[in-house]
C-alpha cells in the first residue's frame, strides 16, 4: 500500500505499515473507541449538518512526538482566533463523504492552510464522526503520521494567524491543563501550550485521544480558565 497520499482525485488509502511503535496506542484507540466516548455531540440522525474533516497529524520533533495545530484568524466568522487542527468542509471534488472524501478533504485543507506537502503524510486511521452544534459541522477526525516532514506556515493570513507544533509531552503535562468556563455555563478541557489556549472541539479531541491512548496524567480539573463572551 502506498504511503504517499494524493489530494488531486487519486485514491487515498489508510496504511499502518511502518508506523513508529509509540503510535500503537493511538492506532488501538482509533480501532476501539465508540462515538459517545469522544463527545456527547454526535451527528444528527436525519443526516443534517455540513460534512467536514480535520487532520490530526502526529510528527516527531526535537522533543519527541508532537501534533500540528494552527490558530484561526481573528477575522473569521466561526471559531475566530481559536487554535485548531487543520481542516474544513468537504468540497465536491473530495468525493464520497461516506468513503474517502474526508481523507482527501483533511489533506487538501491542511495543504491549503499550512502549506504542508501531503505526499509526506501517511494516513493511518479515522475516528468516529462528531458534531459541532455551534457551526453545524459533522466532523471526521483523520489521523496521520508525518512520515516526511515538510515546511509549514501561514498560507493565507485572512484564514490563519499562526501554524505551530505542540509536543505531546506538553499536552500531557498537568501544569499545562485546565478547564475552561464559558459564560453559557459550559465547561470543557483546555491546554495552555505554545502561548495559546487550546479549548473547545480541538481540546476535547486531544483530551480524549490522550485518555484512550493511555497517555493522560492526573491533572487538576478544578483549575478554571474563564472564556469571555466573545468566544
Amino acid at each position: 500500500m502506498a504511503h504517499a497520499s494524493d489530494t488531486q482525485g487519486g485514491r487515498v488509502t489508510l496504511s499502518r505499515a511502518g508506523l513508529p511503535a509509540w503510535l500503537d496506542p493511538v492506532v488501538h484507540a482509533a480501532e476501539t473507541v465508540e462515538p459517545f466516548q469522544l463527545s456527547r455531540f454526535l451527528p444528527p440522525e436525519d443526516g443534517a449538518g455540513r460534512q467536514s474533516a480535520v487532520l490530526i497529524l502526529f510528527g516527531e520533533g526535537e522533543r519527541g512526538p508532537e501534533l500540528l495545530l494552527m490558530e484561526r484568524a481573528t477575522s473569521l466568522r466561526s471559531h475566530a482566533g481559536q487554535p485548531s487542527f487543520p481542516g474544513g468542509a468537504l468540497d465536491p471534488q473530495d468525493g464520497d463523504p461516506h468513503g474517502d472524501g474526508p481523507l482527501r478533504a483533511a489533506l487538501r485543507e491542511a495543504e491549503e492552510e499550512t502549506g504542508l506537502d501531503p505526499s509526506g503524510v501517511q494516513l493511518f486511521g479515522v475516528l468516529p464522526k462528531l458534531y459541532i452544534p455551534v457551526s453545524g459541522f459533522v466532523v471526521t477526525p483523520v489521523l496521520g503520521w508525518w512520515r516526511e516532514p515538510s515546511p509549514v506556515g501561514v498560507v493565507d493570513p485572512n484564514e490563519t494567524a499562526r501554524v505551530f507544533t505542540v509536543p505531546v509531552a506538553d499536552l500531557t503535562d498537568p501544569a499545562h491543563r485546565a478547564t475552561t468556563h464559558h459564560p453559557s455555563g459550559h465547561r470543557g478541557p483546555a491546554f495552555l501550550v505554545e502561548s495559546a489556549l487550546v479549548w473547545g472541539f480541538t481540546a476535547g479531541l486531544i483530551d480524549r485521544l490522550l485518555h484512550y491512548a493511555g497517555w493522560e496524567r492526573p491533572w487538576d480539573r478544578d483549575k478554571l480558565v474563564p472564556l469571555d463572551w466573545r468566544s
